[in-house]
């Protein structure tokens, strides 16, 4: 019932390629084949209505569990293998089943259903769920928990025939949507081991993949890892980046490099699903946002949302809704006609005696200088000024770090406020990136 427009895109496109994974090439035959296998394995054990989480990344086996999850009419709860406690986010979902898809193992939890949204959705509605947790690099997750029947709304509708790399992680809400519209449109889904420059340009080249759907952070790695001399990645007409904030000189820098590559930025929530969006141009942070599912609103520079596509509620936390069902994103925006430029989030702003930075911005104009790998800009307490801004910076090779102190200032000086400039600088050999290939502030 669910899913059944999915499977009858299977039938459809039953020869065609669906995944490949491992270099191997999955038909669709074959995903709907692993399909009804998990379908029958859980109707044995009779796992219906239930709270049903699975440790894994996308691959056939994890692709046909899924629709037989939300077939079943159970919460799906995907865990990725970058998750560190994995105990905690069983608990927080109040997990019933543990499923390992590799070893036909199920594990079963004492655990009965409490939290009332969990309850509206399995006893009232009906219906079946997807609990996401979000990846903030402080903190306890929060579980973000929605009907996945509004969700599921949106594949109804063709798009383009694509064959993409599956970047976004198994339990991000990128990597569902990816995996969903491929699934639902015919398309091939190029799987990677590891999500490292070279695995995923290695992966471009020989499976000729067309889209990339990516962050800044990993952006900069293929431009200052200079990887694209190795493999050829001109198969690629379009690369979507969201997530974080693109720094302006990566974009300029992207483009100049690859001018046939078409770069859009993208908006999406583990509360809010993935939204529709307009770059202004490829060389352009400014994008238009809303449709007729989500409409937007703009609060003293705050980004606010409005979808029947939102979570219900989160699990561990207060409701992030106000009174009218419109959702704070925290991040603060430009305005210009109909588009907006993401500054960052409002939590990562830096006050300095009243002035207002955004690390993005300085990060942008510190990445301008040659020589510079990558940036990372954050604050520092201070008793006269309240904050002052600190970069820690990796350069590309074995250069003199206290003359490019130097020219970080000099240039730091002729191209922000004053209040903007580092007052210090650190460099660094670690690359500042997380398991989730975000930049880690």
């Amino acid at each position: 019932m669910y899913v059944d427009f999915i499977l009858k895109q299977f039938n459809e496109f039953r020869g065609d390629i669906a995944l490949v994974t491992g270099n191997k090439e999955i038909p669709y035959d074959e995903l709907e084949r692993k399909y009804r296998y998990w379908k029958r394995y859980l109707d044995h054990r009779d796992i219906k209505n239930s709270i049903v989480a699975v440790i894994g990344e996308f691959d056939s086996e994890t692709i046909g569990l899924m629709l037989a999850i939300i077939e079943n009419q159970n919460v799906y709860v995907p865990i990725s293998y970058a998750v560190k406690n994995t105990e905690r986010y069983l608990e927080i979902s109040e997990t019933k089943y543990l499923i390992n898809p590799y070893e036909n193992k199920t594990e079963e939890f004492d655990r009965k259903v409490t939290h009332k949204i969990l309850l509206e959705i399995i006893d009232n509605r009906k219906h079946p769920g997807l609990i996401l947790f979000s990846s903030g690099t402080t903190g306890e997750p929060k579980a973000a928990v929605h009907d996945l029947v509004p969700m599921l709304e949106k594949y109804h509708t063709q798009g383009k025939k694509i064959r993409s790399i599956a970047f976004l992680l198994f339990d991000h809400i990128g990597g569902f949507n990816t995996v969903m519209y491929s699934i639902s449109n015919g398309c091939t889904m190029v799987t990677v081991k590891e999500r490292s420059v070279e695995e995923v340009c290695k992966a471009i080249e020989k499976y000729n993949v067309k889209v990339l759907p990516t962050s800044p952070s990993f952006i900069n790695m293929i431009l200052y890892s200079r990887i694209y001399e190795k493999y050829d990645i001109s198969s690629l007409y379009l690369v979507t980046y969201g997530t974080e904030p693109m720094p302006e000189a990566t974009l300029i820098e992207f483009n100049k490099i690859f001018p046939n590559i078409r770069l859009k930025q993208t908006y999406g929530l583990s509360e809010l699903g993935i939204m529709r969006t307009k770059s202004e141009s490829s060389n352009s942070l400014w994008l238009k946002l809303g449709d007729e599912t989500h409409r937007v609103d703009i609060r003293d520079g705050i980004l606010w949302i409005k979808t029947e596509m939102a979570m219900l509620g989160y699990l561990n936390a207060e409701s992030p809704f106000d009174s009218d069902g419109w959702f704070n994103t925290k991040d603060k925006v430009e305005v210009k006609g109909e588009y907006i430029k993401i500054l960052g989030r409002e939590s990562e702003l830096i006050n300095i005696g009243g002035e207002k930075v955004y690390p993005a911005e300085v990060e942008s104009v510190i990445l301008q200088i040659d020589g510079v790998k990558d940036v990372i800009v954050f604050s520092e307490s201070n008793q006269v000024l309240g904050n002052i801004v600190i970069a820690k910076v990796i350069l590309t090779e074995n250069l003199n770090e206290k003359e490019y102190k130097k020219i970080i200032k000099k240039h730091c000086n002729n191209n922000l406020e004053k209040f903007k400039v580092p007052v210090k600088i650190y460099f660094e050999k670690e690359d500042f990136v997380t398991s989730r290939l975000k930049r880690k502030r």
